[in-house]
């Protein structure tokens, strides 16, 4: 599989320091990004963790048999919360920290991405953008019941409070999602400061430029700042130049930056 990769991640124009992290890694086709909460710098600790040990409990995957790989994901979330959820036990400026996290993993022709919480990943195809993760959140539940409407939700003074993330009890379900990955997609990894101040159709009009996609990138980050930046922005932009056939050779990459994250604390 060949990837061309943007990443980056900004504080916004508000908030005083940066609790998003993010992982970077084009060679084994993953992607992750999380978005912290806690006082005291905790959530900016809380996403740096979930980040470090997805990234390294995943970084071989690619050799394990592509039936095991789910598991293997769902098992990685879990590790990364408990750490997180022991940390808050022993630590007293760390109670109440926790983090979305999204994953994504391109393998031969398929992706899988494991979710929790409202950070998330899209798929531009063929001119069409598509949500793929279900945000786990007050409106999203309001909107699965029929009280909201999708758009009703975006304004909602509530959009914001989550309703499962790492870190907050012992047990954490991760979803996972998987699908065939074709030439040309466009994959978004990203927190919801992004996606909470940049609408879908724009969101659309900005991933289909016919521009290096760390310039598309940096114009999601100041598109978000220019609408007034609220929280921490973080997006991984993941164009696929070519996709394998195959349903279990290793990813491969040919354009990005060495695997990233943002400063631990």
């Amino acid at each position: 599989m060949q990837l061309e990769v943007g990443q980056g991640t900004n504080t916004g124009m508000i908030r005083s320091g940066n609790e998003d992290s993010y992982f970077s890694d084009p060679e084994h086709g993953l992607f992750v990004v999380a978005d912290g909460m806690g006082g005291h710098a905790a959530g900016e600790v809380a996403s740096d963790m979930a980040v470090r040990i997805l990234a390294d409990e995943l970084r071989e995957v690619h050799t394990t048999p592509g039936d095991e790989i789910p598991r293997r994901v769902e098992q990685s979330f879990k590790h990364a919360n408990l750490a997180i959820y022991q940390r808050t036990l022993t630590e007293v400026d760390k109670q109440g920290m926790g983090t979305t996290t999204s994953l994504l993993l391109l393998r031969g022709s398929r992706y899988l991405i494991g979710q929790v919480g409202d950070s998330r990943v899209y798929l531009l195809r063929d001119g069409t953008l598509r949500q793929l993760t279900k945000d786990h959140s007050y409106v999203q539940e309001q909107v699965d019941a029929g009280v909201l409407t999708p758009e009703q939700a975006r304004y909602h003074p509530y959009s914001n409070v989550i309703t499962r993330c790492i870190g907050a009890g012992a047990e954490v379900q991760p979803d996972i999602y998987v699908g065939e990955v074709q030439r040309g997609d466009t994959f978004l990894v990203a927190s919801d400061g992004l996606t909470g101040m940049v609408d879908d159709r724009r969101l659309q009009q900005l991933l289909a430029a016919r521009a290096p996609a760390q310039r598309v990138v940096d114009a999601l980050i100041a598109e978000a700042n220019g609408r007034g930046g609220l929280d921490n922005i973080t997006a991984i932009v993941v164009r696929v130049l070519a996709a394998d056939d195959d349903n279990g050779g290793p990813a491969g990459s040919s354009s990005s930056s060495a695997p990233s994250s943002s400063p631990s604390p």
